[in-house]
């Protein structure tokens, strides 16, 4: 599955790799994509890369009864180098990569881990941008300084 920030797409392979079905594009919404896993049959296993806003995918994926494996992006990121780069063709590398075993897999945090997660990063961030503000403000006083005698 190649999850982005309004659509997603779907390509459904065997076990074997020949394709099942068309591929299927569609907005991004819990029900739809429980809807269209759900065709999968049970047990189905679904990759997502780890890009911005894959809680919501992941969570729906697991309520549905799907098996989420989670790409890790630097291990994926071979696909940037590709001559014809498309959704399909990424969902369907993601898959071709499962199959064997040979997806990089970042770690699926669970849901409660995850909310803790998040004012910690909201946190790091501002702190971030409040040294960044000071540094700057810094360097103009430094730099004002300077020019007088």
């Amino acid at each position: 599955m190649d999850l982005h920030r309004r659509h997603s797409v779907l390509v459904r392979m065997a076990s074997d790799g020949t394709r099942l079905g068309k591929t299927v594009r569609f907005a991004n919404d819990p029900a739809r994509l429980k809807r269209e896993i759900a065709k999968a049959g049970p047990e189905a296993k679904v990759v997502l890369e780890a890009t911005l806003g894959w809680y919501w995918a992941a969570d729906a994926l697991t309520e549905a009864g799907a098996e989420v494996h989670l790409a890790h992006p630097l291990g994926v990121k071979a696909f940037t180098y590709r001559r014809v780069k498309n959704d399909e063709r990424d969902a369907a590398d993601l898959a071709d990569l499962l199959r064997p075993g040979r997806l990089p897999e970042a770690w699926l945090a669970p849901p409660g881990t995850r909310e803790l997660r998040e004012p910690v990063r909201g946190r790091h961030k501002l702190v971030n941008l409040r040294t960044s503000c000071r540094n700057q403000a810094h360097g103009v006083v430094v730099k004002l300084a300077s020019r007088c005698p």
